[in-house]
């Protein structure tokens, strides 16, 4: 553990925990307390116990649990983060934002495409595929400053993306009482419950054994509920590009306390939802490369058939929620829109249409479909989203 003489061991302990405040856990002076406690009983040379007995004391959900590991090398070993600073003073090299969506790009080709023959060339892409030529992330061989952040940043830390820590909880807060209250589905499936609706005579003549036959401990049962299905679809395509991390932040939230499930749309469809599940330098690298833009086209459309037909083709059900974060242009014709939407609610599932302005969008064949959408809802700020978590439901 790297600690200093200079600084009493109480105060490093004290910026830690402001480390971990700023992170979004919950950790106030019992907390601070108890892991000074551990710290005295461990000592310093003992880092792999103290460092776990911390996480026992700091972490209170599995999102928390999975963000320790890269918060507590922040702090106490920032020589190990990715484009620290060396002995010579040079950052360590780190992938432009440019070459990040390039590499997002192959990733989705890749995975969405059918492998080339041999001697089968691949097939080009077009200009709408193309990501943003931004000429402040075209000179990728400029030098850096020295002890400098790198380019890409995590998605907290981009500049005019900043989020507060207050306004992570609330957003992470929002989000929980709104899967609270998706109203859940009766399944055909029954489980065992101390009162119930109906006898179930396997159970009960199992528990007559301990008793010698006599059926003093009945068992019932009761329809199995189960939570709604949550899809959400965000589009980044370039006219979107200022709206997608607000996008992406809500999406990522209703990721870790919905389980729902995350796809990002241009002029194709990717699935993103492990990205949103995990909270790495890494892994955020990727998914800054998706707020940047991908490309100038958005086929809304198409996009909504490949989600229905191929990715969501054996969860999409009653009771399911789709969710579609757009301002509704599409370039696809106006009428293909209406029936890539009925593919959807002949599944059996509910839309949702989030907009970034304040009426809804006035495209073409966003109001000829304004039918198949259960319902419209403002999102272009947070108060947006607690001002609607009323009515999703």
């Amino acid at each position: 553990m790297n600690t200093s003489p200079a600084i009493p061991p109480s105060e490093r302990l004290a910026g830690f925990a402001a480390l971990l405040r700023e992170h979004g856990l919950t950790v106030g002076v019992a907390e601070q307390h108890a892991m000074l406690q551990a710290a005295l009983y461990f000592g310093p040379l003992h880092e792999r116990p103290l460092q776990a007995a911390w996480r026992a004391i700091a972490c209170h959900s599995q999102r928390e649990w999975q963000l320790w590991a890269d918060v507590y090398e922040r702090f106490w070993h920032p020589e190990k983060l990715r484009g620290g600073v060396k002995v010579s003073g040079q950052t360590r090299p780190s992938r432009s934002l440019r070459q990040s969506v390039q590499a997002l790009h192959d990733q989705m080709d890749a995975s969405q495409q059918p492998a080339n023959q041999p001697g089968q060339r691949a097939a080009p892409q077009t200009a709408g595929d193309m990501a943003s030529n931004h000429p402040e992330e075209s000179d990728a061989g400029t030098p850096r400053a020295q002890g400098g952040a790198s380019r890409t940043e995590a998605l907290h830390q981009r500049d005019g993306q900043m989020w507060m820590p207050q306004e992570l909880s609330a957003l992470q807060s929002l989000a929980r009482q709104i899967t609270a209250k998706l109203q859940p589905r009766a399944t055909r499936r029954w489980r065992v419950a101390p009162r119930g609706q109906r006898l179930d005579l396997r159970q009960t003549l199992r528990r007559s054994v301990c008793w010698g036959g006599e059926l003093l401990q009945p068992a019932w049962q009761v329809k199995r509920v189960e939570p709604p299905r949550l899809f959400i679809l965000a589009d980044v395509s370039r006219s979107m590009e200022s709206h997608a991390a607000l996008f992406l932040r809500v999406a990522r939230a209703f990721a870790l306390e919905a389980d729902a499930r995350v796809f990002v749309f241009h002029t194709r469809l990717a699935e993103v939802t492990p990205y949103m599940q995990r909270d790495t330098p890494a892994i955020q690298e990727k998914v800054n490369a998706v707020t940047a833009g991908f490309g100038g086209g958005t086929r809304i459309a198409a996009s909504l058939q490949d989600f229905v037909r191929h990715h969501a083709r054996a969860q999409l059900n009653r009771g399911a929620r789709v969710w579609v974060f757009s301002d509704g242009f599409d370039s696809d014709g106006p009428e293909l829109l209406s029936a890539a939407l009925q593919e959807v609610r002949a599944r059996g599932a509910r839309i949702t249409w989030f907009h970034p302005t304040r009426q809804v969008p006035s495209a073409g064949a966003l109001q000829r479909s304004r039918a198949m959408i259960d319902r419209f809802v403002p999102l272009a700020s947070l108060a947006d989203l607690a001002a609607a978590r009323h009515v999703l439901h």
